[in-house]
């Protein structure tokens, strides 16, 4: 896949379309005086990447780069010091992040995967041709209310704690929900469990929504995370006008994604900004993202400071105002073991790393073990 550049910016820099500013040029002045050259990181496959530099898009290799670090590999959206000539070329160096939206591995390790950086706007796009799934948008969300916290990962964070995107979830495929009553429900059903982002009903058809959606991520980096099927590609292709990136019709059977979309693009929009195009999604693990979860999760978290104890487990304790919320229906079930798996989930990955944390888990566990034999002890003596 190639990737034009573009036709120059009003900006004295030929790389400002790609979100080149003042901090890019003061981060990158320590590498322009070793004769290196800036470029922004468009698409990695298999050990290179493909580079837009002041002189266009040029195939580098990631051999220098720390390659053993997952979290520190290359990654489409990076910026990047490169050299100026030479076959091949070769990234030398990463300039710090300011953001980025980590997930964990699929494997046991305690790894996070990075899927993209340097983003303003995270749009997570959930399909109406298929039954709405609240839980995984919830997911969903918690890790990218916790990406600006992937530059600290890094131990990096270029102005990241001023600069964290901003998510919008996109309801994709609205034109297949024709009836406006039903539109309307499904919006606040996922706008009831994404408190404070923007539900934006869009359709790559009839161009419902979109607009909205290009005035939103205008002037910054967008990247664009779901399922496979969600229809990211389409909207990227109908964002540029062209046909950009490959499509492939949904299984009609349950209405899943084929992948068409194999590597992460990062594109420029022809009325300003930039979109990273990913690989749908089959499993988002959290990592670190408890700062994510509480906010998801606002309203649980309002009522916990409510409970009489203040390391109350929200299970049996007197006085507890979620239990109370829970029985009075105010606070859904659903919810609530939504909230709770995602925090024992993401305590498990931060466990694999962190040797107090584990200790505390395990005394944890001993403590309610020990009460649990006790409580049966007492229902034993009574029943005698």
């Amino acid at each position: 896949m190639s990737f034009p550049f573009p036709p120059a910016s009003s900006s004295s820099h030929p790389l400002a379309p790609y979100g080149w500013d003042d901090d890019w040029a003061a981060a990158f002045s320590p590498y322009a005086a070793q004769g290196l050259v800036p470029g922004r990181v468009v698409r990695v496959d298999r050990g290179r990447c493909d580079v837009v530099t002041a002189d266009g898009t040029v195939r580098a290799d990631t051999a220098f780069v720390v390659p053993r670090d997952p979290m520190r590999i290359v990654c489409t959206g990076d910026w990047a010091a490169l050299d100026a000539d030479g076959d091949p070329r070769f990234v030398r160096t990463l300039l710090p992040r300011r953001t980025a939206f980590v997930r964990s591995t699929s494997s046991q390790r305690s790894e996070g995967q990075v899927l993209a950086t340097n983003i303003d706007h995270i749009a997570l796009c959930v399909s109406l041709a298929v039954e709405l799934d609240l839980g995984r948008l919830e997911r969903f969300l918690a890790l990218a209310m916790s990406s600006s916290s992937g530059a600290a990962l890094l131990g990096e964070g270029l102005g990241a704690g001023d600069r964290a995107p901003q998510p919008i979830v996109l309801l994709t495929k609205a034109d297949l929900v024709p009836d406006a009553v039903t539109l309307s429900h499904l919006v606040q059903d996922v706008e009831a469990v994404a408190p404070g982002v923007q539900v934006l009903p869009v359709s790559s058809t009839t161009g419902e929504g979109l607009d909205v959606f290009a005035a939103v991520v205008s002037g910054g980096t967008s990247v664009l995370l779901g399922v496979s099927g969600a229809g990211k590609s389409t909207l990227a292709n109908t964002l540029l006008g062209l046909d950009v990136m490959e499509v492939r019709a949904a299984r009609d059977v349950d209405g899943k994604g084929r992948h068409t979309t194999t590597t992460r693009n990062l594109l420029v929009l022809p009325h300003d900004g930039v979109l990273i195009d990913t690989p749908g999604l089959r499993g988002v693990g959290l990592y670190d993202a408890e700062a994510g979860v509480g906010q998801v999760f606002s309203e649980i978290e309002e009522l916990a400071a409510d409970c009489r104890f203040h390391d109350c487990a929200h299970e049996a304790e007197p006085g507890c105002a979620v239990r109370g919320a829970l029985a009075d229906g105010s606070l859904p079930e659903r919810r609530f073991d939504s909230y709770r798996k995602l925090l024992r989930e993401n305590q498990r990955i931060a466990a694999r790393t962190d040797a107090r944390l584990r200790s505390e888990i395990r005394k944890d566990w001993k403590r309610k073990g020990a009460e649990g034999r006790a409580a049966l002890e007492v229902k034993r003596g009574r029943t005698r």
